[in-house]
């Protein structure tokens, strides 16, 4: 008999961003790094043998949690990678509830007619895992095995091995970020033992537990935004209320307050493209504000956000992560492995705000009331040894 212990990832940037990520090589989060330290602790007394993981950075990453401290070396294959989302991937979810909700209901309801432009069906994507696990199997006969895979994947898999359709596996349930299950073969038979167990975390790391589709029960009970250019010429004057607010809450004066130099800059980027300057949107609402430099300090691999803006309605809600998601999508796209931007050491809210999404200092600036903190958060791929 084998014993394959099956484990998602770690919170990735399509779990904390609200972006479809199948393909997509997601990093992990500042969170999924304290749940990886969580998981090596309950891995610290199960004996394994040989440990595989999907050649995606956020498995590869995850995995360290059992190869590193043991000794072992990590095997990978394409096959153990997420469901193949085609066209839709890295779109934030709030756009394709927008631009393709049919389908996307389809997707959440785990329906056997779901598929999408060059991607897989759940049917595929279950037979793809199931048969690289019976063959991860065969290759390590009773022996104890760790395997690292993908929400979707697991779950789609766990109900092809308990005997489920796809259409009856709507009623499993999902898993938390490294939550584990533990399958035994035994020649052609399969047994899952148990299934999701995220016992080795805490409430206050657990990605399941902050997000409110599956507190509340259902996908459209997350708030997830989508984006799209903002019309400086007819929305100008809702770009300077922003940046209005923006200096007076930071800086307690209007003293010295640029005005229209911060529209003609941002009329600038936008001329020269279109995405430098965004809306975020909730459905029809205006949620927030994002602006990009996407020539400066390219060369250096740099992405500049000159502004970084919630609507006051829409704050306290932990929705201005999400157009950090937006900015590294862009960036990483042109090939970007930095985000920089500028921030007032006084500005408490923010500076908290950056430090949990991975920012730190790198040096100060001068600003238009005195130092600004110059604050940069790395978005390129490390080298998983």
């Amino acid at each position: 008999m084998t014993q394959v212990y099956l484990i998602r990832h770690a919170e990735a940037e399509g779990n904390l961003y609200r972006r479809a990520h199948g393909w997509y090589n997601s990093l992990i989060t500042p969170n999924g790094y304290r749940q990886i330290q969580a998981l090596e602790a309950r891995f610290r007394d199960i004996p394994v043998d040989a440990v595989y993981s999907s050649d995606r950075f956020r498995t590869m990453t995850t995995a360290r949690a059992v190869y590193a401290p043991k000794g072992l070396p990590l095997q990978t294959s394409p096959d153990l990678r997420e469901v193949h989302l085609g066209c839709w991937e890295d779109r934030p979810w709030g756009l394709l509830d927008r631009e393709d909700r049919a389908r996307l209901a389809l997707f959440n309801a785990t329906s056997p007619d779901w598929k999408v432009e060059d991607g897989e069906s759940f049917e595929e994507v279950r037979q793809r895992l199931a048969g690289a696990l019976r063959a991860i199997a065969r290759e390590n006969p009773g022996r104890t095995v760790a395997v690292f895979s993908h929400g979707v994947a697991i779950r789609n898999t766990l109900a092809l091995f308990s005997g489920l359709s796809v259409a009856q596996s709507a009623g499993c349930g999902h898993s938390d970020n490294t939550a584990v299950s533990l399958l035994e073969f035994e020649g052609d038979q399969v047994r899952v033992v148990f299934r999701d167990d995220n016992s080795h975390l805490p409430p206050e790391i657990s990605t399941l537990a902050r997000q409110r589709w599956w507190r509340e029960g259902g996908f459209a009970a997350d708030a997830n935004m989508w984006f799209r250019p903002m019309d400086l010429e007819k929305e100008g004057d809702v770009y300077l209320r922003a940046r209005k607010e923006a200096w007076k809450t930071i800086h307690g004066t209007m003293r010295r307050y640029p005005g229209r130099a911060f529209l003609e800059d941002a009329m600038a980027h936008s001329r020269r493209d279109p995405s430098a300057v965004v809306c975020a949107m909730l459905g029809e609402e205006m949620a927030g504000i994002l602006q990009m430099n996407l020539e400066r300090d390219a060369d250096q691999g740099i992405g500049h956000i000159p502004f970084y803006y919630m609507m006051p309605n829409t704050r306290g809600r932990g929705l201005g992560v999400q157009l950090l998601g937006q900015a590294v999508s862009t960036f990483r796209a042109l090939g970007r492995d930095r985000l920089r931007l500028r921030c007032a050491p006084e500005n408490h809210i923010a500076q908290r705000f950056y430090q949990r999404c991975g920012f730190y200092k790198v040096g100060e600036e001068p600003g238009g009331l005195g130092s600004l903190d110059t604050i940069e958060k790395y978005i390129g791929y490390e080298v998983t040894p």
